[in-house]
């Protein structure tokens, strides 16, 4: 029993030496790290203050100043580490193994974020602009490191990893896009007045940009009368509305006009033999 008690005094002992003598760089090593998590938001604001006098994309912005915060973050860990006595180069190297390790079990999401950083700073495309990619096409609302999220003018959304995105042909458009309507009138038709009627219709509708100007034209001769290519500019969000609008509006002024819109026709002859 007294032998226990002796080594229960022991411990007890051998751990308050050590708390003593490890307690004050453990406390030290705290307040770094507390330091140092003060020091990087106070840089990470400094830094976003900075980048937006560049204009930079918020993606490749929140990226920098992502780092640059990562940046000193790490450097007070190392500090805070050497405060506790830690040998960095074992741990480096054990880091490094793990690392390998995780790079190869992760190769898709690191292709991802290689993709990603490709995109972020060649910016072949912004957000807001209007792509066409991969059989899929929407707006373009957010680029990450990992994925590019378009918006459908149904609302719904498509979620595309960077690696499907970087080195296929991609169609953009920006952030306008050209409607190409067609409209078919008589060949007897007057298509100065036609012309003048459609104008008038694509002046009036406020989803129309008169910048660049539309552009209009005959394009086509059928059997029954004149094909007219419509084709104004309008913004992304407008362009399936502004179908439908622009349609309607041209359909109901030839109509008040008089003028007609040509439909199909055949001419049967039939031809009978004298008995």
């Amino acid at each position: 029993m007294n032998e226990q008690l002796r080594m229960i005094d022991h411990l007890k002992e051998n751990m308050l030496d050590k708390a003593i003598g490890f307690g004050p760089k453990l406390f030290v090593a705290l307040v770094i790290l507390v330091l140092g998590y003060m020091v990087s938001g106070w840089v990470m604001r400094l830094c976003d203050r900075v980048l937006q006098r560049f204009h930079l994309e918020p993606p490749v912005r929140l990226l920098l100043v992502r780092i640059a915060q990562l940046c000193v973050l790490s450097l007070f860990v190392i500090i805070a580490l050497q405060n506790l006595g830690v040998e960095l180069l074992p741990l480096v190297a054990g880091l490094g193994v793990a690392g390998a390790g995780i790079a190869l079990a992760m190769q898709g999401v690191l292709s991802n974020v290689a993709a990603g950083l490709i995109i972020i700073f060649t910016q072949p495309f912004h957000v807001g602009d209007y792509l066409s990619i991969n059989n899929e096409e929407g707006e373009v609302l957010d680029i990450t490191l990992f994925n590019t999220t378009l918006g459908h003018p149904d609302r719904s959304r498509v979620i595309i990893p960077n690696r499907k995105i970087v080195g296929e042909i991609l169609h953009n458009y920006g952030k306008i896009r050209q409607l190409n309507l067609l409209v078919r009138v008589a060949y007897g038709t007057d298509l100065a007045l036609a012309f003048s009627l459609i104008e008038s219709v694509l002046q009036a509708n406020p989803r129309v940009l008169a910048e660049p100007k539309p552009v209009l034209g005959v394009s086509q001769f059928f059997d029954s009368g004149v094909a007219i290519n419509v084709n104004p500019w309008v913004n992304v969000p407008d362009y399936v509305p502004s179908i439908a609008e622009v349609n309607r509006a041209i359909l109901e002024s030839f109509r008040e006009h008089g003028i007609a819109i040509s439909l199909p026709q055949r001419e049967i002859r039939i031809l009978t033999s004298a008995a």
